[in-house]
């Protein structure tokens, strides 16, 4: 299968220490910039229908805003229920200045 990389926004549009929610095609994905490296995972918690980018950034855990599950944001796992299930992660490549996602391959760069 061949590699779907998509540009998703330019570097400066993620604030240091924060998340950014952004349409990519028929996703939307959460784009987070935690000391100094960007991480992409999908923008929807998976226990509920809730944005994590509305949620709060506590150094590289993500805590949705609706009922208080976490996920570490460069693996995507739980760290907090009620979320059992971890977040999708995605590989993320920087070109000049800006953020592109491979959506066939997850954060460490296996096949998705």
């Amino acid at each position: 299968m061949a590699d779907n990389v998509i540009r998703v926004c330019a570097q400066a549009d993620v604030a240091p220490e924060s998340v950014q929610a952004f349409d990519v095609g028929d996703r939307r994905l959460a784009v987070f910039q935690i000391g100094g490296h960007f991480f992409i995972t999908d923008d929807e918690c998976t226990h509920a229908s809730a944005s994590l980018a509305d949620g709060m950034l506590d150094g590289d855990v993500i805590e949705c805003a609706v009922h208080m599950g976490a996920f570490h944001v460069p693996t995507g796992a739980v760290k907090a229920p009620p979320c059992a299930v971890a977040l999708r992660t995605y590989k993320v490549l920087l070109q000049g200045d800006d953020i592109y996602v491979n959506l066939d391959r997850d954060a460490a760069g296996e096949p998705a």
